[in-house]
């Protein structure tokens, strides 16, 4: 976000237009209908008889944007004049979800926005079907982003997210003979009305080279970093509003660009790809969202993005949004750059390179300052995850900050040794560098010793972070370690996703309930009523309807009526146990088709996943592969109609899932104890009055402990069960002779039942079940099915379901991302909301 200072505001800080308020149109629906008309006729260019479709939501969606830009400005003006402490938030993804309708309730137009597209012979549903979702997320940490940028608008509190405006995102997915093929997610084809291009405020990126020393003006010797090439990084704002409270703030987003992106003189010479191959070569880098690293080559393109994006971040915010003459020692007072993950964290060099390089700070000040100025957030307990970067690659890429990790390093393993003397084992173990298996900066303990808080994302992954993943760091900096449970924005994923559930808690208890979700206690005796009920469970009938309709258009699928919604949509990766749902179907269709149980006796149930595999995630996309194949044969076998469905729409997101999660009976969240950092899709669940079905893993733990044991199903080892049978030494295959139940299953998909009779597709799965099983996919198979049979005897109580399925959406206010930004506030970033 570009202050309004002489140097970068296009009219001068002091021009009296730059200071003049900014009107929006007149909130009516015949000034709405002449603000769309307007945008129609003059930005569009075209009159509304001879509109297209894409036309008519473009000056549509321009003109609620139209009535929430004279607050963003001057909500700009503001928070620059006011210069108060903001949060930067710096993640390398946010999973926004469509924007219409969210700037829609954020700004309490949408009845005079209908009442107004009526007035023009326009159904709003029609333009909401022209909507395309911005493809800058992938999963839970870029919908987490997403939720925490709406809180911090709603609670008014000065922030800017930073991150890549991706022209492709993650990947559209499609199945082909059940695989999954990536396809580009061409969200920007046709341009987005929701965002703002700032070409004149881009910032030059350097690259590669390498540095020197130099004598300065005062006679210190300084560093000097002397860059082979640069990029270009192209500012896109989009807004970001407060709901119902007039705040809009912004999210920054970077698109690459060659500096010089085209040489006439090559061109002329007949060699045309030569003469682009400086734009393509900058492009790459904010084409897709996580390129596959699997090459040295695209290691060297995720590490191009995260560097490119935080430069571009660190210094717009040192530039643009410090008012003239800024101490810079007093930078702590006036920023946290909060650190999403590890993908950011090599702003932590940038920061030391800034000050110490350009702005002339001594070392030991510009560490002071760096060390206030930075939070890090871990999301996860994989150690596979926690991101290292190789010395040879940083050094060839980014070879001033690679001195700078030095540097930091041996300051920081000098103060070890003072504290605890010269045990190797112990500096080796905290040491930034890794030496094996190759020399790299482990960027997540980069983070720790930089940052000012470290924070796990629920009570047991925090513990777990403190006690096993970082417990030298833990011990050495006590109370820097701290714990901030996730939450999701009741705006999105009640309010805006669940209407008819949102209706009925207001006409219960009132509309605060969307900016203070504590109060859906205030249900609990409404779970007593049986008009309440009856009507609760005539809001899950009809978000079940609303759902088919949407499958039935979008993939060809149908829900059959009178089926426990069975819903486990997440990230594929083997930790999050896809594979341990599809062995439970197997085990259900095998039982019926073998006849030791009767069809009649099944509990019917559909079965929807929703996951999509990273694209060198082999085992994962066999995984897909699997679902799908056992999907087409159960869903095609007569013997089981009416029972048992497997459906997996491809190309699940957040508009798929504002239909999916309100319609949801039961939720699949039963990764291995331990592995999983929190979850989010397990509160949106829950809230929106499904069940879960769970081990005591990440949030789990949380959500059993507020709805009670009686409305969870819990299942599964304990984390300490876990690491104790892998001490004692896990053998699968011993439990897969033990079970006859998980025996029947996994011989069935071995013989080529699913496959055409081709054992070979799927035994690398049933081998690795069998011999490897690294997340005890057969240890937890008994218990599963075990609570599974709970469910379906609860389900059979359909009164009683309900009353359950009221009390999780009535004890589950604590899940808010409201709540979640208070604790980091008093946590960790201290900072007050401000008007």
């Amino acid at each position: 976000m570009t202050g309004p200072t002489s140097a970068h505001h296009p009219l001068g800080a002091t021009h009296p237009l730059a200071l003049a308020p900014v009107t929006g149109p007149a909130s009516s629906v015949d000034g709405f209908v002449r603000q769309f008309l307007r945008n129609l006729n003059y930005e569009r260019g075209v009159p509304l008889s001879g509109s297209s479709d894409n036309d008519r939501y473009f000056a549509f969606a321009m003109t609620v944007r139209d009535y929430l830009m004279a607050r963003w400005l001057e909500d700009q003006r503001r928070q620059y004049e006011l210069q108060a402490k903001s949060v930067v938030y710096l993640s390398a993804e946010y999973l926004l979800g469509p924007q219409l309708d969210n700037n829609l309730l954020a700004s309490g137009l949408t009845d005079i926005a209908t009442e107004a597209m009526a007035a023009c012979g326009i159904d709003i549903n029609d333009l909401r079907t022209q909507e395309i979702e911005p493809g800058l997320g992938n999963g839970g940490l870029g919908r987490l982003a997403a939720c925490f940028i709406d809180s911090l608008a709603t609670m008014s509190v000065p922030n800017t997210g930073y991150g890549i405006r991706y022209e492709y995102g993650i990947f559209r997915q499609t199945f082909v003979d059940g695989q999954q093929v990536e396809q580009p997610d061409s969200w920007l084809e046709l341009g987005s009305p929701w965002e703002f291009p700032h070409p004149e405020a881009s910032r030059t990126i350097p690259f590669g080279g390498h540095t020197e020393k130099y004598i300065d003006d005062d006679g210190a010797e300084r560093t000097r970093w002397v860059p082979a090439w640069n990029v270009q990084a192209v500012p896109f704002n989009y807004m970001v509003p407060g709901y119902l409270n007039g705040r809009v703030n912004t999210l920054r987003l970077w698109s690459a660009k060659a500096t010089n992106s085209f040489d006439l003189r090559v061109f002329n010479s007949g060699d045309y790809e030569e003469a682009v191959r400086a734009q393509t070569f900058a492009e790459n880098i904010s084409k897709v969202l996580y390129p596959e690293d699997s090459t040295p080559q695209g290691k060297e393109l995720r590490l191009q993005q995260q560097y490119f994006f935080v430069a571009a971040s660190i210094g717009d915010f040192l530039d643009n949004m410090l008012s003239d003459g800024f101490d810079l020692s007093a930078l702590p007072d006036r920023v946290i750059f909060q650190l999403n993950d590890t993908h950011p964290v090599i702003g932590v060099p940038e920061l030391m390179r800034v000050l110490v390089d350009e702005r002339g700070l001594e070392w030991d000040a510009a560490w002071q300052i760096t060390q206030k100025c930075f939070a890090y957030t871990c999301h996860t307990l994989l150690p596979e995850a926690l991101e290292v970067w190789s010395v040879d690659l940083l050094g060839r890429l980014l070879p001033r900050h690679l001195e700078i990790i030095y540097r930091i390093n041996d300051e920081f393993l000098a103060a070890v040794r003072e504290r605890f003397g010269d045990d190797e084992m112990r500096i080796r173990n905290m040491s930034i560098i890794a030496e094996f298996p190759e020399r790299s900066v482990r960027m997540a303990y980069l983070a720790t010793v930089a940052g000012s808080k470290v924070n796990g994302v629920a009570e047991l992954h925090s513990q777990l972070l403190r006690d096993k993943v970082l417990p030298d760091f833990n011990e050495f900096y006590p109370g820097k370690f701290t714990n901030v449970t996730n939450g999701v924005t009741p705006r999105r994923f009640l309010r805006l996703a669940n209407p008819g559930l949102s209706a009925l808690i207001s006409a219960a208890i009132g509309t605060g309930w969307v900016t203070d979700l504590d109060r859906l206690r205030e249900l609990e005796t409404y779970a007593e009523d049986p008009v309440f009920r009856a009507a609760f469970a005539e809001v899950k009938a009809s978000n079940k309807r609303r759902l088919g309709d949407v499958l039935r258009v979008r993939d060809g699928m149908e829900i059959s009526d009178g089926h426990m919604l069975d819903v486990m949509v997440k990230r594929l990766h083997e930790y999050k146990r896809q594979m341990l749902k599809l062995l439970h179907v197997v085990t259900q269709y095998e039982s019926i088709v073998s006849g030791r149980v009767a069809a009649s006796d099944v509990q019917p149930r559909t079965v929807i996943f929703g996951a999509k595999a990273a694209p060198g995630y082999v085992m994962a996309k066999r995984i897909i592969h699997l679902i799908n194949a056992v999907g087409s044969v159960v869903n095609a076998d007569p013997r089981v109609e009416g029972r048992l469905k497997v459906l997996f729409p491809p190309n699940y997101n957040v508009t798929l899932a504002e239909r999916l999660i309100p319609a949801a009976d039961l939720s699949e969240q039963i990764s291995l104890a331990g592995k999983e950092a929190s979850g989010t899709g397990n509160m949106k669940f829950a809230l929106n009055g499904a069940l879960t079905i769970g081990t005591d893993d990440g949030a789990n733990v949380e959500i059993r402990q507020l709805v009670g044991d009686d409305n969870f199903f819990l299942f599964g080892m304990s984390e300490p069960e876990v690491e104790d049978l892998w001490a004692r030494g896990y053998k699968p295959a011993e439990f897969y002779q033990n079970d006859d139940n998980l025996r029947h299953a996994i011989d069935l998909i071995a013989s080529g039942a699913f496959s055409g009779g081709d054992r070979s597709v799927f035994e690398p799965i049933v081998s690795n079940l069998l011999y490897d099983d690294r997340f005890m996919v057969l240890a937890d198979y008994s218990s599963y099915v075990a609570a599974q049979e709970r469910v379906d005897a609860a389900y059979a109580d359909q009164d009683a379901w309900t009353h359950a399925a009221i009390l999780n959406v009535a004890r589950c206010g604590f899940f808010s991302s409201d709540r979640a930004i208070r604790d980091y506030i008093d946590r960790i970033w201290h900072t007050p909301p401000t008007r």
